[in-house]
């Protein structure tokens, strides 16, 4: 059977594409090979009806509404290649090596993000240290914070936390990253900066306690965020000819329309950077629709 759709990666936006889909009573498959990138995240928030809900509980709650349709199927498994078969039939193999037909694929699959370079950080992160103060700014709020962050990002970052919480220290960890203008403009806001090297972060049960500095300084803080990297966690974008953003991410148009016909891409796989929920699921609803509209038009040519 060839599909109507395939849809690669199942989170918010790829699990959303597949329940419009389905509602558009299209064939899809959604393929997940569940590592999402939200594992260590303890709840998600800014999501109407659903704040406070945990990654696991969402994509349970997903599955039993996606289940109410027939025509979708989910399967557990990693796709390892994309191939266009003939005209406009893609070819989707599993890394077992079964393969799958489809007509339209949508690129879903989230990205992959790294780290500040500071031992001990990922004890931290996603239960007292996060990269997304709208996701959990609310959660920290009042409290002394710390921002760590090796990018150019930093400033911008510390403005927005600020809203947070007024007692913040960005720490560089030994980077000149934030300019002498840029920096009196924190410093007027009380925020303070250290570039010092970090030699690690301490705490126990996930909540930090302090920031420990190469020359034997301590920071007493009791959480905070992060600046971190983005890139896709796989080549498929790339192998199929899709064109990247400055950011990384795959560039697309309002319905999820990449410059290569019959491919789709959703959620932050799109955006290249931090997104809630529920910007990622609506992108997954768009895409769907860019689908089920250009299926219909080839349906009727």
């Amino acid at each position: 059977m060839i599909l109507d759709c395939a849809t690669i990666g199942g989170g918010p936006a790829g699990l959303n594409a597949a329940l419009v889909l389905g509602r558009a009573r299209r064939n899809v498959i959604l393929f997940d090979n569940v590592q999402p990138r939200n594992s260590v995240t303890q709840e998600s928030n800014g999501f109407i009806t659903r704040d406070g809900v945990s990654p696991r509980e969402f994509r349970d709650l997903a599955h039993q509404d996606i289940r109410k349709y027939p025509s979708v199927q989910i399967k557990n498994v990693k796709i390892a290649e994309v191939q266009r078969e003939s005209g406009s039939i893609f070819k989707l193999i599993t890394q077992e090596g079964k393969s799958y037909l489809s007509r339209k694929i949508i690129i879903a699959t989230g990205l992959k993000e790294s780290l500040p370079n500071v031992r001990g950080i990922r004890d931290y992160y996603g239960k007292s240290i996060f990269s997304c103060p709208y996701c959990d700014g609310w959660e920290l709020r009042e409290q002394p914070l710390v921002l760590i962050s090796e990018n150019k990002n930093a400033s911008h970052m510390a403005k927005v936390i600020y809203q947070w919480s007024k007692d913040l220290v960005v720490c560089t960890n030994g980077n000149k990253i934030i300019s002498e203008t840029e920096a009196k403009v924190l410093k007027r806001k009380g925020i303070r900066i250290k570039e010092e090297l970090i030699s690690n972060v301490s705490g126990s049960d996930g909540k930090l306690e302090k920031v420990v500095f190469e020359g034997g300084t301590e920071l007493n803080r009791a959480g905070g965020f992060v600046t971190t990297e983005f890139e896709l966690p796989n080549d498929l974008a790339h192998s199929l000819g899709c064109e990247m953003n400055k950011n990384g991410g795959i560039i697309a148009d309002a319905l999820g329309r990449t410059n290569v016909e019959g491919v789709y891409a959703a959620g932050d796989v799109s955006i290249a950077g931090p997104s809630q929920v529920i910007i990622a699921a609506g992108e997954g609803t768009r895409a769907a629709m860019g689908v089920n509209s250009d299926l219909t038009m080839e349906e009727f040519k």
